[in-house]
């Protein structure tokens, strides 16, 4: 009768079972967090947040999104992962300030969250959402990002030394570990950004340092409601909780729709009145703790999802310094970095809203629309250019009867 293992090879045994799981979720979170944390800070401070305001935000999320990620889990044992939203935080840059300043964007934020939990208790809203028409709402998200994508090409022209170096860091890793190329560009952002401290000789206040949550009181106001809340719930949805099903879905998981709606809606009304303006499924992130690189078990991948929460929970802890030298950085810097990371989700937002002939007209106005960067009536582009698409879609459709006739 053979024996048993000693404590020592259980132990070792555990250790290599869970190695995959612990890398993964490491990575996941890395990831996800270098990769686009300053499309984040751009956004916040572009709806005028300052930096504390912004630092502030930046660490309510990781927090609410982290703790979120431990809870679900946890309690699903699926390799559930949540973000904040990027493409929300892409529209936030491109909106500009509202009529309120920064209390009513906050004000919206947490209206985005009563949407969000809404969306997890009445089905209704939920099958409401997906009548939205997928190619529309990629080319208002594509037309978003279109002035953030131009940043680090119109840097060169102002700052070709310092902005060359991350550019050329991206196309190299790009070319061999596409993963880790915005995570890298932002450390040769990071390097440069000490250089240029080290020899201009300013001084970073160490207090600066420290991550404080900062409370702001909402405000409402109708333009904030439409032009800003309804976009970004719009956006949120249809960029990263929809693909974030999608996702895990490709893998064999199937998302635990109503509670992950109900602590990620929960997660951004706690976290909106300290600056955080939506938590969500994660999208790109989500297939690094969902596959094989979390280990060939399927069952234990959502170790992987529960190793990332925790890490994510760590980094919270450095936004505040990343925050602060970020904000000494050269005027064009962090938006050739944020630009740098959007650059994917622009081409796949571009691809899937003229992969449909019949809906490219449609797409192709509310694109343009959103990029123009009108604004009527204190509402911004992102809204009327979704509404302009629908409406062209509608006069579009309803001709064709009429042509076959």
């Amino acid at each position: 009768m053979p024996s048993a293992p000693s404590p020592t090879a259980r132990t070792k045994a555990a250790k290599e079972t869970l190695g995959p799981q612990l890398s993964a979720g490491l990575v996941t979170a890395l990831v996800g967090f270098t990769s686009s944390f300053a499309v984040v800070l751009a956004g916040l401070q572009a709806v005028g947040a300052n930096q504390a305001q912004a630092s502030s935000g930046l660490l309510a999320l990781t927090l609410a999104f982290g703790l979120g990620i431990l809870w679900l889990s946890w309690r699903s044992k699926m390799p559930v992962t949540l973000a904040w939203s990027t493409p929300g935080a892409a529209l936030l840059a491109t909106a500009g300030t509202v009529d309120g300043g920064w209390p009513a964007a906050v004000g919206a934020f947490l209206i985005v969250g009563v949407l969000i939990v809404l969306t997890g208790l009445l089905p209704l809203l939920g099958k409401l959402m997906a009548k939205i028409p997928t190619a529309l709402a990629q080319a208002m998200l594509a037309g978003v990002l279109l002035p953030l994508c131009l940043a680090p090409f119109k840097s060169l022209g102002s700052i070709p030394l310092l902005v060359a170096p991350v550019i050329l860091c991206w196309i190299v890793l790009m070319k061999f570990a596409p993963r880790w190329s915005v995570p890298a560009s932002l450390l040769v952002a990071l390097a440069v950004i000490g250089i240029h401290l080290g020899s201009s000789g300013v001084q970073i206040p160490g207090e600066s340092l420290v991550p404080l949550l900062e409370w702001t009181t909402p405000a409402f106001s109708l333009e904030a409601a439409v032009g800003l809340a309804l976009p970004l719930f719009i956006v949120t949805m249809a960029s990263q909780n929809i693909p974030g099903v999608a996702v895990l879905k490709s893998f064999g998981y199937t998302t635990p729709w109503r509670p992950a709606m109900l602590v990620t809606g929960a997660g951004t009304i706690v976290g909106a009145p300290f600056g955080g303006h939506a938590i969500n499924l994660a999208a790109l992130s989500a297939a690094l703790a969902a596959g094989e690189e979390a280990g060939k078990d399927h069952s234990r991948r959502w170790i992987a999802a529960f190793v990332s929460g925790v890490a994510y929970l760590l980094l919270a802890a450095a936004s505040a310094a990343l925050v602060t030298v970020v904000a000494a950085a050269p005027p064009g810097l962090l938006e050739a970095v944020a630009g740098l990371a959007l650059l994917g989700t622009l081409a796949s937002s571009i691809s899937s809203a003229l992969a449909v002939a019949e809906e490219r007209i449609p797409a192709c106005v509310t694109f343009l629309l959103a990029a123009s960067g009108i604004a009527f009536a204190g509402i911004g582009a992102a809204f009327w250019a979704l509404a302009a698409g629908i409406a062209i879609r509608w006069v579009l459709k309803s001709r064709e009867p009429l042509e076959k006739a």
